[in-house]
Parts: C-alpha cells; structure tokens; sequence
C-alpha cells in the first residue's frame, strides 16, 4: 500500500466497512480496505479501512458523523 494512505478505520463487520467504503467514495474520497480477519476463523481479525493522508479529517468527519455508524 502506497505511504500516503492513512488507516481511518477499523471493524470486525465486512458490512460495515463496505458500507463505510461506498460512503467515502459517494463523497469523492478514494478508499480501500485491507482484511486482517483469519482465512480459517472469521471470528478473529480486523478490516481496515484506508483513505489518502489529504483526505483523513473529511472521512474521519463523515465517518463520525454516518447517523447508521455501529458505536
């Protein structure tokens, strides 16, 4: 992954990190995920979300601001 892109997120629901993803990129922010969950077990790891350094405070802003965010 390129040094430029900034983890802004990280869950154990594939749902909601594609829906965090989708979100992101509907406001013009190119964002990707990286699966840290285990291949064999789902139940373990993480997905996390990544979007440019330029960029971070606006995802982090509709993040924290999504009415639909699991808190």
């Amino acid at each position: 992954m390129a040094s430029d892109f900034n983890k802004i997120h990280q869950t154990g629901n594939p749902i909601e990190a594609e829906i965090i993803i989708q979100m992101l990129e509907e406001n013009g922010i190119n964002a990707v995920s990286m699966n840290k969950r285990d291949s064999s077990y789902q139940a373990f790891g993480v997905i996390e979300i990544y979007c440019p350094a330029n960029d971070v405070v606006t995802a982090l802003h509709l993040i924290n601001n999504n009415p639909t965010n699991e808190k």
